[in-house]
């Protein structure tokens, strides 16, 4: 979970930073994968500390008992500005409840709360063939609330073969207010450097949604045990799927609009 050198049981913000400025990165999205529950208050004072160089999402379990006052704390005391749900069933809310319908009535009460706070929403749905991946039913949930800016983790998380599988969600994820980020897309391929698997995905998220709804993810620190952070970029820049145009939105300019406000 946590590479050589960056802590024996907890990651610093400063040991974020070190990273970031060996490799020439200004600005960071902290997302909270809840593999030691939530962590909303160490990611609130990472922002507080750096606010030049962190941006921070808020996460809570909605079946949780007095939800509305923990969202009360989060986004009227704390002053979170998005909301990140890990819906996976390895490590998020579908590993201790039964299946969540992506477009049932439990999620569409926290996109109409987003609606109403002006909340970025960040989704995790896991991996294909589990049963939190439903991007059909996120598909059909995110089109009822057109305000709302949606963020899909790890292109949806398609593994080696996965292609076609890829190609079909993408399509009906296709929207004005829905973008991907591409953290751990290689990492998910259990292959090395230039991880061509991943680029094979990249040219059919291109194709499905276009450069301009993707976004640089390195989902540090874990990944970080496998690859170096300059692997995690380079691919990317290698593949050949991108323009130098389309790099820089990739690799600055989308996540600049969305999470820190242009």
């Amino acid at each position: 979970m946590i590479p050589k050198g960056m802590g024996e049981y907890s990651v610093t913000p400063e040991a974020l930073l070190k990273v970031m400025d060996e490799n020439g990165v200004s600005k960071a999205v902290l997302l909270q994968g809840q593999f030691f529950g939530f962590q909303n208050e160490y990611t609130f004072e990472a922002v507080r500390k750096y606010p030049d160089r962190f941006v921070g999402a808020a996460s809570y379990d909605p079946f949780c008992y007095k939800i509305g006052d923990v969202k009360r704390h989060l986004f009227d005391e704390l002053g979170y500005k998005a909301v990140k749900f890990e819906m996976s069933n390895g490590s998020g809310l579908m590993a201790y409840h039964n299946p969540i319908d992506l477009d049932g009535e439990v999620m569409n009460a926290e996109y109409r709360f987003a609606a109403d706070r002006g909340l970025v929403v960040v989704i995790d749905i896991g991996r294909p063939r589990n049963c939190c991946w439903q991007p059909q039913n996120l598909a059909s949930a995110v089109k009822k609330y057109p305000s709302v800016t949606f963020v899909l983790c790890h292109l949806l998380s398609p593994q080696r073969g996965d292609g076609e599988l890829l190609g079909k969600a993408l399509s009906q994820l296709a929207a004005d207010n829905v973008y991907f980020d591409l953290s751990a897309l290689a990492h998910n391929q259990r292959e090395e450097y230039p991880f061509p698997s991943a680029a094979a995905h990249l040219a059919v998220a291109k194709s499905a949604v276009g450069a301009e709804k993707l976004m640089f993810g390195s989902d540090m620190p874990g990944c970080l045990c496998a690859q170096s952070y300059a692997n995690l970029v380079n691919y990317i820049s290698e593949s050949g799927v991108f323009t130098a145009a389309e790099l820089k939105g990739i690799f600055a300019d989308t996540a600049r609009k969305i999470y820190f406000g242009g």
